[in-house]
C-alpha cells in the first residue's frame, strides 16, 4: 500500500473563476480520499465561490502564520492569507479584472505551493504534485512580476529545469510545445532544433509516465504545407527535420514535420499519440476547441508534478458559480495519477 498523495495547489487569481472551479472540484468525497490537499488562497474566495455554488464548505482553514502540526489529520486545508491582509489593513475584496493585488496574491500562492514540492519528503507539508489555479498575466505584470509570462517559466526557474514543455492533455488529443510563450515574430529566431528535439523527447517520456507503452508521435511543420518542401519557409528541412532524425536515432517513435491543418485529424483517430505544436495557438487551438473545459496543462521536465486546468481567469462569468470545473478536476485527478505512478517506480 502506498500513502495518499499530497497536492499542494495555489489557488489562482482570487477575481476570477480559480476558486469556482476549485471549490467545485473538491466537493467529492472521493476525489478528497484520493490525497491530501493543501490549498494556498483566501478564504473570503472561497467561501464566496462556495456560495456561488450552492457547495457546505468543507475545508479546514488555518493562518499560515500559525502552527501547522494540526493539518496531518485533514484531507484539506486552506492556508488562508486574509488574516495577513486584514493585519495590513487590506480587505480581502477583488476586483473582477487584471488587478495589481490579484496579481500580487496569486504569484505569492504559486511561490507557497512550489515551496511545499521543494520540502523535504520527510517534511509533512511536502507535496509530492502541485496543481495551478489560473492566473491572469497581466495582473502579474501589474504586480512588477513582468519577467515570468506564465507559471511554466517560473516553475522551470525554480526548479532549474534546463529542458522543460508545455503539454496538453485531453481525452481525445494530447498536444506538447516546442516554443512558449513568445510574440509571433520571435518563432523563427527562437526555434532550434534542439527545442524540437526536446519537445519530442520530453513529450516521449511523458507518454510512459501516462502509461503509453510505445508512444506515436507526429511533429507539425513551422509553415503552411509544412513548407511545400522549401518552397514556403526552409524551417523545416533547416530545423525540424534533423531534429526528428535525432528523436529516431535515440529508439523514439516520431514521423513528420506534417501540415499542421492535417495532422491533428489523424492523431484524433488514434493514428498518433502525441502532436508536436511549433508554436503555442498551433497547439492550442485544436486542444481547446476539441477538448474545452477538460484538457490538462503539464509542464514537463521538472523534478515535481505540475499540472493546470487549461483555460484562465474568465472574469466575466466570475462569480456566478456558472463556470464549468471540468479541466480542474481533470487537472487534479491526473495529479494524483501521476503522483501514485511515481510513488510505484520508487517503491
Amino acid at each position: 500500500m502506498t500513502r495518499r498523495p499530497t497536492i499542494s495547489v495555489s489557488m489562482g487569481d482570487p477575481g476570477g473563476i480559480a476558486a469556482e472551479v476549485l471549490v467545485s472540484a473538491l466537493d467529492d468525497q472521493q476525489r478528497r480520499a484520493d490525497a491530501r490537499f493543501i490549498i494556498h488562497g483566501s478564504a473570503a474566495a472561497m467561501h464566496n465561490a462556495a456560495h456561488a455554488c450552492k457547495i457546505t464548505p468543507y475545508w479546514w482553514q488555518i493562518d499560515p502564520r500559525a502552527s501547522l502540526s494540526a493539518t496531518a489529520s485533514h484531507d484539506v486545508v486552506l492556508m488562508d492569507t486574509d488574516p495577513e491582509l486584514l493585519d495590513n489593513g487590506t480587505e480581502p475584496r477583488f476586483a473582477h479584472a487584471a488587478d495589481r493585488l490579484n496579481g500580487e496574491l496569486s504569484f505569492r500562492w504559486v511561490e507557497s505551493a512550489i515551496g511545499d514540492a521543494l520540502r523535504k519528503e520527510s517534511d509533512p507539508l511536502h507535496a509530492d504534485a502541485v496543481v495551478t489555479g489560473p492566473i491572469n498575466k497581466q495582473a502579474w505584470a501589474m504586480a512588477g512580476k513582468r519577467r515570468y509570462p506564465g507559471h511554466t517559466e517560473l516553475f522551470a526557474e525554480r526548479f532549474r529545469a534546463k529542458r522543460y514543455a508545455m503539454m496538453f492533455v485531453g481525452e481525445k488529443l494530447r498536444v506538447i510545445l516546442a516554443t512558449v510563450h513568445i510574440p509571433v515574430n520571435d518563432i523563427r529566431n527562437a526555434l532550434t532544433i534542439g527545442k524540437v528535439y526536446d519537445a519530442i523527447d520530453l513529450g516521449h517520456q511523458a507518454c510512459l509516465d501516462l502509461g503509453i507503452a510505445r508512444p506515436r508521435i507526429a511533429v507539425c511543420g513551422l509553415n503552411p504545407h509544412a513548407g511545400e518542401g522549401g518552397l514556403i519557409g526552409d524551417e523545416e528541412g533547416r530545423l525540424i527535420e534533423p531534429a526528428i532524425e535525432h528523436a529516431q536515432n535515440a529508439g523514439i517513435e516520431v514521423s513528420g514535420p506534417f501540415p499542421a491543418d492535417t495532422i491533428y485529424n489523424a492523431a484524433v483517430r488514434g493514428r498518433f499519440d502525441l502532436v508536436v505544436a511549433m508554436y503555442h495557438d498551433q497547439g492550442l487551438i485544436p486542444i481547446k476547441l476539441l477538448e474545452r473545459d477538460l484538457a490538462v496543462n503539464v509542464t514537463v521536465g521538472l523534478s515535481t508534478i505540475r499540472t493546470s486546468p487549461d483555460h484562465g481567469t474568465a472574469f466575466d462569468i466570475a462569480g456566478r458559480g456558472i463556470a464549468d470545473p471540468g479541466s480542474m478536476c481533470n487537472a487534479i485527478d491526473l495529479a494524483v495519477r501521476m503522483a501514485r505512478s511515481r510513488q510505484s517506480a520508487h517503491a
